[in-house]
């Protein structure tokens, strides 16, 4: 289970994010501290670097850029995290020590210990942030959920892909996604 940083009255800032270095991953979002520890399964690792592989031979050339965590995306004062996989296509955003903003797409694969969480806070963070396209993948029972920002900058619903499934990316100009390729399962 996720756990929350010593006790504070107040909210942790990024300063304050920045000067910790006790060799644990943390994000915040809205001022709280979460603790990204253990590291994700194989599962979600292979699932992780599938989905990064695929963003990185599709946007070979373009002027969008992939990332895979550990990188630190800073949305605010009171906000940073390290999405499993994301990209950014205003170069302008990236530093070299992290990101200034919100990613264009952003991947969360969920884990017992984080689901809560990427289905709740993130999801409410990054449509307040501006992330164009927000993609949950299921590793345990295979789907994907796939948010979209409205001309309202909300996400609605969402659409849900099973593991077979295909689906389009505006982060990608339209190319379909094949969740088989993003799995491992069934096949041609």
């Amino acid at each position: 289970m996720n756990s929350i940083l010593k006790p504070k009255t107040d909210h942790f800032t990024v300063a304050d994010y920045l000067s910790w270095d006790d060799g644990e991953r943390w994000e915040l979002i809205g001022g709280v501290a979460y603790n990204m520890s253990p590291a994700p399964s194989i599962k979600h690792h292979d699932i992780g670097l599938n989905f990064y592989s695929l963003l990185r031979n599709r946007l070979k050339g373009k002027p969008c850029k992939p990332f895979a965590a550990p990188v630190d995306v800073v949305l605010s004062e009171h906000d940073v995290v390290q999405p499993d996989v994301f990209a950014v296509c205003d170069p302008t955003k990236i530093t070299p020590k992290n990101i200034q903003g919100a990613p264009d797409f952003v991947v969360e694969i969920l884990s017992p210990s984080t689901s809560r969480k990427d289905l709740r806070e993130k999801k409410a963070l990054y449509e307040r942030s501006g992330v164009a396209e927000y993609l949950v993948l299921g590793p345990l029972e295979l789907y994907a959920l796939l948010f979209r920002l409205d001309a309202n900058g909300h996400y609605g619903a969402g659409e849900v892909y099973g593991p077979e499934e295909s689906f389009e990316l505006q982060i990608l100009g339209g190319e379909a996604v094949d969740l088989r390729e993003v799995f491992e399962v069934g096949g041609e």
